[in-house]
């Protein structure tokens, strides 16, 4: 029993020395390898081994003391007593092992918590975008703590380190930075899908309203902008996922004033640049649930319109006439049942005449129609191919003119003034107008039936109040080169006086 603590005192007690050393030996090879206590503890295989050896040597110790020629009856008795007293040693140590092994696995967990509040505090200086695998990592230090070792010191602090760990991730919505939260928070909201909610406890449910709040400035104060950048994600996002929040019934009433702004922006310098911001509005309610804010395509459609004919407007009274044209003609062929269609069409008009003859672009077509006599203009087409005339003054329109069957062209401007239209027999295509007295800008298009080098021609006249005008077109070889022109030598002839 002696030798069972390890110590080699059976065989002290029988002075052999030799083997006493035997077990010191071995007890110190155990005690280095155990020393100090580790979290895995020894490895068993060391311990079956070590405790064989001590039942061999105890063996071999009692052996020996039997057959000794010492006091006989003494040894038993003294072996037997110091063997008990002696055998406190092993089981003290066990035990003290035991709890230096389970201090050893505490500091091994204050240790992974140490290292999740070095990466949340590492993470903390970054944008999210670069640090959310520092975060995760430090997530799941902590996760492994709380859930798989709940009776620990470290795990009594995790729900304290979780705090902070939210506090870390949501320091854009803490600094207003609305924009830059959303992604963080929405984060925050996906942890209850991987950590134990009662491990979060009230952390489970604390997203939602920074995240509501993030969407709403982020998606307003974009308002007004164009693309991915107007909003309309932000908001939309809102409106899905928090409907029944405070945010989301704000944002109908947000958006249709910034619309009601713009339209009001519509008076400025910058129409057309106004009207873009317009267009990005509209598609930012194309993206919002219909359900949430039900007047706000018709409201966004309608400051779209008013702005495409403001646009086309300033365009043509800064005599861009091509971009007004191409601007007021799409208006007119878009929003039919509008109102102004038709000032859009007779600015779109006037806009191309004055493309080649500016005088046409001095001022916007009237809106209304004038009062007062009007003379009539009889045009004649006495050219092999078709005509369109639009004219603009105090009226604005077109007329078109269809190819004269069996006319040609004319060899010269003299032959054209003496015989265009005069042909007996002859019926010319023609058109009446009749018009207010005023000065007129035209513009003469050829149809698609002429040959490429008939060119379009433009000429201003004055109409008379109390005369009847008549105008024929027609077309002149003029050059070597087989330029093709109408020629217009009195455009507006009056033929009698009322």
């Amino acid at each position: 029993m002696l030798n069972l603590s390890g110590l080699g005192l059976g065989h002290v007690l029988v002075s052999n020395w030799r083997r006493a050393a035997v077990s010191w030996a071995a007890t110190a090879v155990f005690l280095l390898v155990a020393l100090p206590a580790d979290p895995d503890g020894v490895p068993a295989a060391l311990v079956a081994v070590y405790l064989l050896l001590l039942v061999l040597v105890a063996a071999d110790a009692a052996r020996i003391a039997w057959r000794a020629d010492t006091v006989r009856w003494l040894r038993p008795v003294l072996a037997g007593a110091l063997g008990l007293l002696l055998l406190a040693v092993p089981v003290a140590g066990t035990f003290a092992y035991g709890s230096a092994r389970d201090e050893a696995v505490e500091q091994e967990l204050l240790d992974r918590l140490k290292e999740g509040d070095d990466l949340v505090a590492k993470a903390a200086k970054s944008p999210f975008a670069l640090s959310k695998a520092d975060y995760g990592h430090a997530l799941t230090l902590y996760r492994g703590l709380g859930e798989d070792h709940p009776g620990s010191r470290a795990a009594a602090l995790v729900p304290e380190r979780l705090e902070a760990y939210y506090a870390a991730v949501a320091t854009p919505y803490s600094a207003k930075q609305h924009c830059e939260a959303i992604d963080p928070l929405t984060y925050l909201r996906t942890l209850p899908r991987t950590v134990d909610r009662k491990l979060l406890g009230d952390l489970a449910g604390y997203p939602d309203t920074p995240l509501a709040e993030s969407l709403y400035g982020c998606g307003v104060s974009r308002l007004g902008g164009t693309g991915t950048s107007s909003g309309g994600e932000e908001l939309g996002t809102l409106l899905r996922t928090f409907p029944e929040s405070s945010q989301a019934g704000q944002v109908g009433p947000a958006v249709s004033a910034t619309i009601r702004q713009q339209v009001a922006g519509l008076k400025d310098a910058e129409p057309c640049t106004v009207t873009e911001q317009l267009r990005g509005t509209r598609t930012l309610v194309a993206e919002l649930p219909e359900t949430s804010v039900p007047t706000l395509e018709r409201q966004a459609e309608a400051g779209v319109r008013d702005g495409v004919f403001a646009c086309g407007v300033d365009e043509f009274k800064e005599k861009e006439f091509t971009e007004a044209r191409t601007t007021l003609t799409d208006f007119a062929d878009t929003y039919k049942d509008d109102g102004r269609r038709q000032q859009a069409r007779n600015i779109a008009i006037a806009a191309e005449i004055a493309e080649d003859r500016p005088a046409a672009g001095k001022r916007l077509p009237p809106s209304g129609r004038p009062g007062g006599a009007r003379m009539e203009l009889v045009i004649s087409n006495d050219a092999p191919n078709d005509v369109e005339v639009l004219y603009t003054g105090p009226v604005t329109g077109t007329v078109k003119l269809k190819a004269c069957g069996g006319c040609e062209r004319y060899s010269s401007e003299a032959a054209g003034a003496a015989r265009a239209c005069k042909a007996s027999g002859t019926s010319y295509p023609r058109a009446k107008l009749r018009l207010p007295a005023g000065d007129y800008h035209f513009l003469y298009k050829r149809g698609t039936d002429a040959t490429t080098a008939v060119d379009n021609y433009t000429s201003g006249s004055k109409v008379a109040p109390g005369y009847t005008y008549t105008s024929c077109t027609y077309v002149v070889e003029r050059d070597e080169f087989g330029l093709d022109l109408p020629t217009l030598p009195d455009l507006l002839k009056p033929t009698s006086a009322s």
